[in-house]
């Protein structure tokens, strides 16, 4: 492990030195919040797949990481995986995040686990293989967490193309296995309180306009 603290400008320069073309895209994003506007940096890296495990490794090699959430998004015709990193992670003004995407084909929708890496790791990649059909290469827990084990297969809920949930899906998921028999609930209406009404300091009892 890495002693010293890292700026984000020498992590960066550190994973341009050690990928290279690797990278497609690197940047460094700051924002300044609260009264002291004290700033926040954000590294965002566009890896080759291929690096995706050795990009980790070298992060946890600066000191182990805070793995927030695995993002994803349908690009149409490739799938976009976001890891979302705290580095430095409780280190006052030295915490800074580290955004690591990969870009897959919808011809290969094949990824590495990283759950060996970080642990924690295995329920997002089980997300993304139930809702986005995403294949995690060597994940240690390969049922469904999320979704019932009746949904279709084939059927990914967060995808935009033919694989999606189809439109009678919809219209009829809301009433799957819902209880025919079950009374409607009796919604109790409050009474409207009049324009101006308000407590009394004194006394404690509502006070209203003109009284």
């Amino acid at each position: 492990m890495t002693a010293t603290l890292l700026t984000p400008e020498q992590v960066r320069e550190r994973f341009l030195t050690k990928f290279g073309s690797g990278i497609r895209d690197s940047r460094i994003s700051e924002r300044r919040e609260g009264k002291k506007k004290n700033p926040h940096y954000t590294i965002w890296f566009d890896l080759d797949r291929e690096l995706l495990r050795p990009a980790i490794e070298t992060l946890i090699g600066i000191r182990f990481p805070h793995l927030s959430v695995i993002g994803a998004n349908d690009l149409g015709d490739s799938i976009r995986l976001v890891y979302i990193f705290s580095v430095q992670y409780g280190e006052v003004k030295s915490e800074y995040m580290v955004t690591i995407a990969i870009t897959l084909p919808k011809s290969d929708l094949t990824v590495p686990t990283i759950s060996d890496l970080i642990p924690g790791a295995v329920f997002g990649e089980r997300e993304k293989q139930e809702f986005l059909g995403i294949k995690v290469l060597g994940i240690p827990d390969n049922r469904r967490l999320f979704l019932p084990e009746d949904f279709p297969d084939g059927v990914y809920p967060w995808r935009k193309d033919d694989t999606g949930i189809p439109p009678a899906m919809v219209k009829d998921l809301w009433a799957s296995k819902r209880p025919v028999d079950r009374p409607v609930p009796v919604v109790e209406i409050k009474e409207e309180c009049e324009m101006g009404a308000g407590p009394d300091k004194e006394s404690g009892q509502t006070k209203k306009e003109g009284s």
